[in-house]
């Protein structure tokens, strides 16, 4: 019997994965990277980190990369459209408490925005 803790002799031990789904890993860009600079921004403003808000702060963001604004449907489109599955009522209380709170800023045109000093403390400000 094979001891699989011991390699078998002349051939390499099989980690599991294809070899060619290692190459296709690294060879992909960087995504966004991590969330810690939305999970630090929340902690600043004496909010807990939820995944939806982590979520919909990021949609924000690259909206704004964009030069896009969205408003409340455009978001949970944006999220929709990412698998992840939020309700659009979920997506709208969660804007309403981000604005509550300082985060983010509902525009006179019904967009949402990250207020300047979310903004600010996203750049790395205090």
């Amino acid at each position: 019997m094979h001891d699989a803790r011991q390699p078998m002799e002349g051939k390499p031990r099989s980690t599991g994965v294809p070899a060619t789904a290692t190459h296709n890993l690294f060879d992909r860009p960087a995504e966004r990277g991590s969330n810690e600079h939305i999970r630090l921004l929340l902690k600043s403003f004496g909010l807990r980190t939820s995944l939806i808000r982590l979520k919909v702060i990021d949609a924000l963001l690259k909206a704004a990369d964009e030069n896009r604004s969205l408003g409340v449907r455009g978001v949970h489109s944006q999220l929709l459209g990412l698998d992840i599955p939020l309700s659009f009522l979920s997506v709208r209380e969660v804007l309403k408490r981000l604005c509550s709170e300082g985060v983010v800023t509902l525009n006179p045109d019904k967009t949402y925005s990250l207020h300047r000093k979310a903004m600010h403390v996203l750049q790395g400000g205090e």
